[in-house]
Order: C-alpha cells, then structure tokens, then sequence
C-alpha cells in the first residue's frame, strides 16, 4: 500500500478517526494502532509480517533479559545473539546471492569454476529499516542509556508503526518511545502542518521523482545511444528522482505521524544546498548515518585516533553504508567514493565548518556559497551515477561517455514527454526549499499570513499533482 496509492487514501481517514475516537484510552490507541500497522504491512505480502514478528520478538526479549542481569558477560551474550539473528536475518534475505555469486566469480578468476545454488528471495519491504531501527533499541539497552519496556504492545508498535514501517526514518526508542506511552491529544496546528507536509512529500514524489524516473531510466537503460550532454542531463534527472522519491516519502511520513500527534526524526535538511560533503552527509539521510556514527564509527574511535584509524573508520562506514543500500559492487564503490570526497575535509578537520544554514538571514547566497553549493552538488551527481548504473562497467562506460565531445551538444531524450516541464518543476522545487531552507520543510509556510495565498499555494500544488503526477511508481528506497 503506497502513500500516494487510492488504497492508502481510503485507509488513512479510516485509521485517523477511529484513532482519534480512542483518545482518552492511551492503550486502546495504541492497540489499534498496532494492528493498523499490521493491516497497511501485511497489505503488501502478509507473510513477511513473520519477520518483522522475529525481529521484535528477539529485540523485546534481549531487553527483557539484559534487564534481569547485571553480569557484563551475560549482557554481551545476550545482545550477540540478538544481534546475530537480526544480522542473519537480513543476510539471508538482502546479501546471500550477492556473497554466493561474488565467492563463484572470485574463483572463476582462477580458473576455477564452481556451482553454488542461488536463493532469489523477494526482499521484503522495509527489512533494513526495522532491523536497525529495533538494534538500536536494543544496543541502547546494553549501554544502559534507558530502561527496557515491559510494555509489548508499545515495543511493536514502536517497530512497525505504519507511517515508518516501509522507508523509515529510523526512528530512536529515545524519541519515540516515551510519544508511545503518553496519552496523546489532537494538536490542530500540528495536524495542519501534517496536511502541508504530506502535500509537499505528494508533489516531490509524484511530479519530481516520477517524471524525472522516467527520463533517468530512458537514458541510463539506453546509455550507448545518448550524447554527453544527454548523459549528464540523466544523471542530473536521476540526482532529483532519488531526492524526490525518498526526502518525499520522508515528508509524507513525518506528515501522517503529526496527523497522528507523533514528531518523527526528521530524516532530510534540504541536501543540495551544502557547501562541503561532510555538510550533505549531516543532511542527507540523517536517521541512517546518525545510527552509523553511534552505534559504528564511534565505537571504532571516530576521529579521535591517529590519521591511519581516521581514514580506516571513513572507509568503513562508508563502504558500509553502501552496502546497506543493496547487494551490488555499484553500491559498494559509491561508498567508496564519497569516503574519499570526505576524506580530506576530516583530515584537515573541516567537517564541522558548514553546521549553520547557508545564507543564513540572507535572500541569496554569496558568489563563494554559490560556487561552494555547485562544486558540491556535482559531486554528488557524478556519486549518483555509481548507485543508478548496473554495473560497474555499466558506470566505467555512462563516465565516459560524458567526458566526450558530444558534451558540448544540446541534450535530447528520445521518446518520453515532459522533459522541459520536468525541469521547470526542479526549479520551483529548489525555489521554494530555498525560501524555506530554514524550516523543517518546505511548505512550512503558516508564516504567510494571508490565507488567499496559502490556498492557492495549496490548489495549485495539488493541481499539478493532479495533471502530471506519476500514479503507477513504487519509491525507489522500498528496494533497500
């Protein structure tokens, strides 16, 4: 069931009223909320909502079990089982065919060649998320930071709430857990905010995302038979369909949670506007690399060690936050590849110099912020490619194809329509996220006093939506 689906828009007024009729019995909400999220999950394929009952069970039991002991040893045992079931977990499901076939090509290498059976198991939906969400859960158990919950029905529902249950963010048990327990009463300017970032999460994913996919997919499936300029025009096209389609499907998250009187994490901070990489990874994807930092690369010392444990601990949580985002070599060298654009920004000990809003206070950027914004973001569109591209090859070949003389040519896309259109839509899209870079999202905009402009912002977004929206798109992240 997609946000932005008929399905979804006749399930959310349901769940919404009947959740609000419950408002004086904290616990009847929140059982009802539960199966709700159970009902939105299983709606996809309902035998996979056996994993996400394993996941909370094993965590919920270790937190239990680390509460009862204080012996170190024991604690330790504990949290490794839980941690090897939820890690094998989704090794079987998201990486066992990539290391099989990986293991058959090395030795292929060597002129050996071996048969090894492969499973091809559809990757449910939303695995990495709640394996991470309910780890961090429980790691926090173990270090003591807060008292395990012996409320079941909360600890569920803490795992698999709907609105997160598909593509995060990855929420904390710190933040979430303590909105769970308390009762919660509606917040109407909250919930109008909701509307409004709902609104603005339909038209990043279904007018920037959609369109902008099928324009990507024609050039990238179709490389060899694009000029230069066509090619980095795709990739431009692909930069924006993933910004679109997950900071959208984070806006409607986050949206659908004050609806329901919960503050998320939030999960994006207008990443194209950074000045520095180290300034688009403290943007981008926050839930996902905030849980590296804690819970991987302080553990292994951070950037408090010698430059050598520096560059090693960069490396290792990129290359893994890679492979976080699937079973492919492509994934893999894109982690690689952002770990040396941030290599010399740490080492010189610049990765906290851009912590502030670009411009701050100002209606334009410097010509120094603009070229720093520019540099960055072609960067990141040229990482892009690594992680759109088949193959490594694939990658090797898009690259030089842009690096050629047909670079120099006016770009075309054969045989998809609104092309122009498309890139008029970006440009309204960083306008607005422009005015509003200092707001939690872009259409935060209850500052404009006069409601006529409010409502024709409004009318006029949802038109759009309405006649160039893409309908048939699953997100992008749903993969990961």
């Amino acid at each position: 069931m997609l946000f932005n689906s008929i399905e979804f828009g006749i399930f959310l007024p349901i769940v919404f009223l009947l959740y609000w009729a419950m408002s004086k019995n904290v616990k009847a909400q929140n059982v009802f909320l539960l199966a709700a999220s159970y009902f939105f999950y299983g709606w996809w394929d309902w035998r996979y909502l056996s994993l996400v009952l394993l996941c909370s069970i094993t965590n919920y039991l270790a937190g239990v079990l680390m509460m009862k002991t204080d012996v170190r040893k024991r604690r330790r045992l504990i949290l490794t089982v839980c941690c090897l079931v939820s890690f094998g977990v989704l090794g079987v499901f998201k990486y066992y065919d990539f290391f099989i076939t990986s293991f058959v090509d090395a030795f292929s290498l060597l002129g050996i060649h071996l048969q090894a059976k492969t499973l091809h198991l559809i990757l449910p939906v939303g695995i990495s998320f709640y394996t991470f969400h309910t780890l961090s859960y429980t790691i926090d158990v173990y270090r003591r930071k807060f008292e395990p919950t012996k409320d079941i029905v909360s600890f569920f529902l803490f795992v698999s709430i709907f609105p997160l249950a598909m593509a995060g963010p990855i929420e904390r048990a710190t933040n979430l857990l303590p909105q769970i327990y308390r009762r919660r009463t509606f917040d109407y300017d909250l919930a109008v905010d909701g509307m409004r970032q709902i609104l603005w999460g339909l038209f990043k994913k279904m007018v920037i995302a959609d369109n902008c996919a099928a324009l990507a997919n024609e050039i990238f499936n179709n490389s060899a038979n694009y000029s230069g300029s066509s090619l980095l025009l795709g990739a431009v096209f692909f930069t924006f369909q993933i910004y679109g389609d997950f900071s959208g499907y984070s806006d409607m998250a986050l949206g659908i949670g004050k609806l329901l009187g919960f503050r998320f994490l939030q999960n994006f901070r207008f990443p194209y506007f950074s000045r520095d990489i180290a300034e688009f990874w403290r943007r981008w994807h926050i839930s996902l690399n905030t849980w590296f930092r804690d819970y991987l690369y302080i553990p292994l010392g951070g950037s408090r060690g010698s430059q050598w444990q520096v560059v090693r601990n960069t490396f290792i949580i990129f290359l893994v936050s890679g492979f976080w985002h699937g079973a492919n070599w492509t994934f893999i060298s894109w982690g690689a590849y952002h770990a040396i654009l941030f290599l010399p920004v740490i080492l010189l000990g610049k990765n906290r110099k851009h912590t502030d809003t670009v411009a701050e206070g100002k209606r334009l950027p410097s010509l120094k912020e603009l070229f720093q914004m520019a540099v960055t973001f072609g960067l990141v569109v040229f990482g892009w490619i690594l992680f759109r591209a088949e193959n490594i090859t694939h990658a090797w070949n898009y690259v030089s194809g842009i690096f050629s003389a047909s670079l120099f040519t006016i770009p075309t896309v054969h045989g998809v329509p609104n092309g122009e259109i498309t890139l008029l839509f970006i440009a309204i899209l960083l306008l607005v996220e422009w005015l509003n870079r200092q707001e939690q999202h872009g259409l935060q905009i209850a500052r404009i006093k006069s409601s006529v402009i409010r409502w024709s912002i409004y009318f006029a977004l949802s038109f759009i939506i309405w006649a160039f929206g893409g309908y048939k798109e699953t997100f992008i992240y749903f993969q990961f």
